[in-house]
């Protein structure tokens, strides 16, 4: 016993310090889209027809809508005068969904933290139930990281439930095919009131590059569903969802 004890503390502290300190992002992370102001040619449409999830409109200027972009960079691969880049910014989080639609005059409108009652209820201790609603589990693997030593997401007192009853939010993986449909509505019925709905990953949001299928409902822009916090990406990083879970419980400040 005393020599594991002795192992464990030559191991030293391994979980990161954010939100005190980023983390070292990988080199080829690709974070916040962000526009080169002059730098888009009037009357070019590569990028739009480049992009497979139509995420990029030019119809009343450049509009670049986060919640269907794959973060695949093929718009900056044949845009002729790089117009548009993918920073490092890992900040993607937002409240609402006409926020992902982001314009060159206007900047992103990142989370803000709940207010009143709710801020009250979970500010402290926040449950959440993870429902894998058809996605290829690229989403569920970032979110199954932040429980690791590296991340420890329960410093924060944010858990995740095995169990709807015993959850605050229902966060949502994948596209909503048809035959989750059911089981995802079922989830939601038995979380109690009041819940919040978490839209994770460009699936969870628009329905991704296969958002026009009928075997699917095209996430939940397709549905009913208001989500209260949408985390784009493709999938997200673990550090973007975690800024983002973070942002709207306000341990940001």
């Amino acid at each position: 016993m005393l020599n594991i004890i002795l192992s464990r503390f030559r191991q030293g502290y391994h979980t990161n310090s954010y939100p005190l300190e980023a983390p070292d992002l990988p080199l080829r992370y690709r974070g916040l889209p962000k526009f080169i102001s002059g730098s888009c040619t009037k009357g070019c449409t590569k990028c739009v027809l480049a992009c497979p999830t139509k995420a990029i409109s030019k119809r009343k200027g450049i509009t670049f809508d986060m919640g269907k972009c794959l973060f695949c960079t093929a718009c900056v691969g044949a845009c002729p005068t790089q117009a548009i880049i993918f920073s490092r910014d890992h900040c993607l989080a937002v409240r609402e969904r006409s926020h992902l639609k982001l314009k060159p005059e206007h900047p992103l409108e990142i989370a803000q933290p709940l207010e009143g009652r709710l801020y009250k209820m979970f500010s402290k201790s926040f449950s959440i139930r993870v429902v894998s609603a058809g996605g290829c589990n690229g989403c569920e693997v970032d979110t199954n990281v932040l429980q690791t030593i590296g991340w420890d997401i329960n410093r924060f007192g944010i858990d995740f439930v095995t169990s709807p009853r015993h959850a605050d939010a229902i966060l949502i993986c994948g596209p909503i095919t048809q035959n989750m449909k059911s089981a995802l509505q079922k989830t939601i019925d038995a979380t109690p009131e009041p819940k919040l709905i978490i839209a994770l990953g460009t699936c969870a949001i628009s329905g991704g590059i296969y958002a026009d299928r009928p075997e699917q409902c095209g996430g939940c822009d397709g549905t009913k569903l208001s989500p209260d916090l949408y985390i784009p990406g493709c999938p997200p990083h673990p550090l973007t969802i975690l800024d983002g879970l973070l942002r709207l419980l306000g341990k940001m400040e």
